[in-house]
């Protein structure tokens, strides 16, 4: 997958089949509409390509309200290796901001779509909208379409779950812990990428050594307080492991300075630290818990060993 960060660095796209969208989560509904660009690309002897936004259009428009509380299922980096498993061949990813938002709905076809795309057809999902004020919609883009010789398909209601919807579902079932439910509407496991740092002392003197998991981005989701089951994929390997999330709150009251993030990795025999991980979390165990002293702790921990062990994942 080629990635650019501006439109002046795209080269040469043969017969460009485009979408275009935030897709927070690359989750089922999304991937519904990547499927259909990677056939249609094939058939036209053409490539995929995605249109997406960052910072979240949302953070830059309303920065003191619906912005300023959004949590994103993804970071930047986590959503370009999860697009770069779907197959995706182009992935252009424009800075958006206020002056950005001010390009009309007929601009964005006529400079970026044809002017700079010369896309050959452009695929959307169902009541998609775009341009300023979100003007744009597939009839407008229908009728754009045959005037500037690119066909236009929009995916049915009935096979793609509004991308709202699901990712205001996804991201509600992570507050609440209900991760197996998020990963279900995801297809795929919820992940944290992250350098690791080393972890807690009060654990390493109970002989529970752990790692902390660091938030790159303020606006990253983080699921509710307490105790997951995951696995740890570091240069290639997978280790299982038990995961303590602690100080996760809504963000308009949280700071992502204190949220600590720590995970003990079963049949971990070298040192990770430094490492870069991707965490899949699998389940939630139990809430967080305050221990009057280091021996209730000890057990608590033993205990949650002894279940995780159990859990096929």
């Amino acid at each position: 997958m080629k990635i650019y960060y501006d439109l002046d660095s795209i080269s040469s796209i043969r017969n460009p089949v485009v979408t275009t969208g935030s897709f927070d989560g690359v989750h089922i509904g999304h991937k519904t509409i990547l499927n259909r660009l990677r056939e249609i690309a094939s058939n036209i002897d053409g490539e995929s390509v995605l249109i997406t936004f960052h910072p979240h259009p949302r953070k830059v428009l309303f920065p003191d309200t619906a912005g300023k509380t959004l949590l994103l299922i993804n970071s930047q980096r986590e959503k370009i290796e999860l697009l770069r498993k779907t197959g995706l061949d182009h992935l252009i990813i424009i800075k958006f901001t206020r002056e950005f938002s001010e390009i009309s709905s007929i601009d964005f076809i006529r400079n970026i779509l044809v002017g700079k795309l010369h896309a050959s057809k452009v695929v959307i999902g169902f009541n998609h909208h775009f341009g300023h004020n979100r003007e744009g919609n597939f009839d407008y883009l229908y009728e754009l379409g045959q005037y500037y010789n690119f066909g236009v398909e929009e995916i049915p209601e009935q096979d793609i779950h509004n991308e709202t919807v699901s990712s205001t579902l996804i991201r509600k079932a992570l507050l609440e812990g209900k991760v197996q439910r998020a990963n279900a509407y995801l297809d795929h496991h919820y992940i944290i990428i992250s350098e690791l740092l080393p972890g807690s002392e009060t654990c390493q003197s109970i002989n529970f050594p752990t790692l902390r998991v660091k938030i790159e981005e303020e606006s990253k989701l983080v699921p509710c307080d307490g105790v997951y089951a995951v696995n740890v994929l570091v240069d290639g390997e997978f280790y299982k492991g038990i995961l303590n999330i602690k100080n996760s709150l809504p963000l308009e009251v949280r700071n992502i300075e204190e949220i600590t993030i720590d995970v003990h990795l079963f049949d971990a025999e070298v040192n990770l630290t430094g490492k870069t991980a991707t965490v899949f979390f699998a389940k939630r165990i139990r809430d967080e818990l305050q221990f009057d002293d280091k021996d209730a702790m000890s057990r608590q921990l033993k205990s949650d060993l002894a279940e995780v062990e159990e859990l096929i994942y």
